[in-house]
């Protein structure tokens, strides 16, 4: 059984316990970190990848295999993975994260305008980045 990490028509709002009041892009490292790489998988290329596509191209560039290969992808995701729920993004740095209707991600800034909009929009699911501490 294949599972997914995708998520369609939702909006993830940033982390209760999120510590930046605006979006700030992750650190470039000599090794990217994951939240690097989600920023840059999703900010260059908005509403081109589903989660899936970006959870999966993260393993993949870190663990040096092809983004293409649908053999490691199908057994990539014979398992359950972490959904962008947990991604430092929404944790740590301040991004909302909007799926649309084909379940496609884009960035959505803490203290802009469309991330108030988004968070307000009755029409589509809502959820929060998993926090980083216990309650």
């Amino acid at each position: 059984m294949a599972h997914t990490t995708n998520y369609f028509d939702t909006f993830i709002e940033v982390a209760e316990d999120c510590p930046t009041e605006h979006a700030q892009e992750p650190p470039i490292a000599e090794s990217p970190s994951i939240a690097a790489l989600h920023y840059r998988l999703i900010a260059e290329q908005p509403y081109s990848r589903t989660s899936d596509d970006v959870i999966f191209e993260t393993y993949a560039l870190r663990a040096g295999v092809a983004v293409d290969d649908a053999l490691e992808r199908a057994l990539f995701f014979s398992m359950g993975r972490p959904c962008l729920r947990s991604s430092p993004l929404g944790k740590r740095y301040g991004w909302g994260l909007h799926h649309d209707d084909q379940g496609r991600v884009a960035l959505v800034a803490r203290e802009s305008d469309e991330y108030a909009l988004r968070a307000a929009d009755p029409d589509i699911a809502h959820t929060r980045a998993m926090r980083s501490k216990r309650a």
